[in-house]
């Protein structure tokens, strides 16, 4: 059986947020992640597909979303930070993943993890990015509705 995606995700976080915060060797975090009991349970080859592409399109994702921002994306929490970095990511390389559930285990993961409040400006700002991304998908949706 293939492990969780959701699970995957909830991991990614967790390296990118220890990436963002002392930067380091991204093969010894995940190293570490994988002594996690419930590591076993995440889909790796999703993990591992988030936690490179996230690293390796760093600038390009905050190029992307920046500009949705009402401060600098380095002024963001390191959570807020790594959850816009990884719905970005799915959302402009992951097409097998409906647009709206990278919108929606993005603001689960904010819940989770993040501020009081979070969640709903992860849902506006990925909302937007979206919008500008996956039209044709979100067109074929409304006309489905």
């Amino acid at each position: 059986m293939a492990g969780s995606r959701k699970i995957a995700r909830e991991f990614t976080l967790q390296a990118v947020y220890a990436w963002l915060i002392g930067g380091g060797d991204v093969t010894l975090i995940i190293a570490n992640l994988k002594d996690d009991e419930q590591f076993k349970r995440a889909d790796e080859t999703y993990f591992r597909t988030l936690i490179y592409g996230v690293i390796k399109e760093e600038d390009m994702l905050g190029a992307r979303v920046g500009p949705l921002l009402d401060r600098p994306l380095a002024e963001l929490s390191p959570i807020e930070r790594g959850i816009l970095l990884i719905g970005a990511y799915e959302l402009l390389h992951c097409p097998d993943v409906p647009w709206r559930v990278a919108i929606n285990e993005g603001v689960e993961l904010a819940k989770k993890f993040g501020g009081t409040d979070g969640h709903k400006y992860i849902n506006g700002v990925l909302d937007k990015l979206a919008q500008d991304v996956r039209t044709v998908e979100i067109a074929a949706a409304r006309g489905k509705g």
